[in-house]
């Protein structure tokens, strides 16, 4: 009976210290995602440099637009400030754009281009950690893609070869061939698709992660915009133009601002950082922010995402003498350091009896009141001001009233 009792104890308490590793393993958080960023600059300013200053204690990597095709299929190389890259001390992806509306192309030619880029930057004190391809292709391209990608991974010696991914291969039966010629992966779940739906939506992102950590056996990671578009469709619907540089205009009938929230963006990784895919490393942020980016965020606002915190803040309305006499300047600000969404109406007082929006605004009136309602939705940076309108008022000190 002793030998009985004793071993009875010790199984119990083996299965006491099961359960309780059990316990502590659900109780630990999941391991925090990386973050990459990617810098997808063709001529580099002194604003990406303050750029990258200020937000690499944040970033595990730099994914650098090194080069990009022409028409005709060959290399056009650009000049990153390898100064500013090595003074960073992080590693860095070059990254290769290959047009996606691209036929064809001479696949012997694009490769002696691509390794004769990735020897260039062999040799120096930056620490290249591999190269990426961006090749936004139709499925009937990935056989071709994957044949160039097989060819390509044994010029690299060992170095990483990586892939941006589209959500439209999910379904295609070549995307596992695709993925067999590379190390790792970069799902983009946000996108230009249609005049009714936006830059990105979480959930369908959530199910394209979900579905794609199915299909890949190997590390991936996911592209998370932190700017906008104005996007522009024909009479037919069709796409017309994506302009991300331009400063905001008032929208006309064929064309929308799209926007990535910084609060979707914050509540989606929330949500992966609970419950992450499998095969999940981090995250690559398209693209660093800087000071010249109109539509994107800020860095605070972009750093504050990463970081989890808080993304709280006020904008305030006031009317203020113009340049024309009788009429008052209607004016938005952001005394805050993060970028705050543009409220939806701004309500006039009745002793203002006539008005009109601008920027993005227009004005509604019903039978009693004068607003000025937004058309587009839109970020107001913080520490800035925007003139939403104009108002002529019985009285000069009018209290607008906002509505979120």
């Amino acid at each position: 009976m002793i030998v009985i009792r004793f071993r009875l104890a010790a199984l119990l308490r083996a299965v006491f210290f099961a359960a309780s590793m059990w316990l502590v393993a659900c109780s630990h958080p999941s391991r925090p995602l990386t973050h990459d960023a990617y810098i997808w600059r063709r001529v580099w300013t002194p604003a990406v440099t303050q750029a990258m200053q200020g937000s690499a204690g944040d970033i595990r990597a730099w994914r650098v637009l090194a080069a990009q095709t022409d028409r005709a299929g060959r290399l056009q190389v650009f000049h990153p400030d390898r100064v500013a890259l090595l003074a960073s001390g992080k590693p860095v992806m070059l990254v290769v754009r290959i047009d996606g509306q691209l036929v064809q192309w001479d696949e012997a030619q694009l490769l002696a281009d691509t390794e004769a880029l990735w020897k260039d930057w062999q040799g120096g004190d930056i620490r290249i950690a591999g190269l990426e391809i961006d090749h936004d292709c139709g499925t009937a391209r990935l056989p071709a893609y994957a044949h160039y990608l097989a060819a390509l991974h044994p010029l690299l010696q060992g170095a990483t070869l990586s892939i941006t991914a589209l959500p439209a291969w999910l379904h295609s039966p070549d995307l596992s061939t695709v993925l067999a010629q590379v190390d790792e992966s970069v799902l983009q779940v946000h996108a230009v698709r249609d005049p009714h739906a936006g830059l990105f939506d979480s959930a369908l992102a959530l199910h394209w992660a979900d579905d794609y950590a199915q299909r890949s056996d190997k590390l991936f990671r996911i592209a998370l915009p932190t700017y906008g578009s104005r996007v522009s469709w024909d009479a037919q619907g069709r796409l017309a133009s994506v302009q991300s540089e331009a400063g905001i205009l008032d929208a006309g009938d064929d064309s929308r601002e799209l926007l990535a929230i910084p609060q979707d963006i914050a509540g989606f990784l929330q949500q992966l950082q609970r419950d992450p895919p499998p095969h999940l490393a981090g995250i690559v942020w398209f693209r660093l922010p800087t000071m010249q980016d109109d539509r994107a965020w800020n860095l605070a606002t972009w750093l504050a995402v990463i970081r989890q915190q808080p993304l709280h803040g006020e904008i305030t309305a006031t009317a203020r003498p113009s340049s024309t006499p009788g009429t008052l300047d209607l004016l938005l600000q952001n005394p805050g350091e993060l970028d705050m969404s543009l409220p939806k109406v701004v309500a006039l007082p009745q002793a203002c009896a006539l008005a009109d929006g601008i920027n993005g605004y227009a004005l509604e009136s019903s039978r009693d009141t004068l607003s000025i309602k937004r058309l587009q939705p839109g970020l107001l940076h913080g520490h800035s001001q925007r003139v939403i309108g104009w108002a002529r008022c019985a009285t000069q000190g009018a209290q607008l009233h906002v509505e979120p």
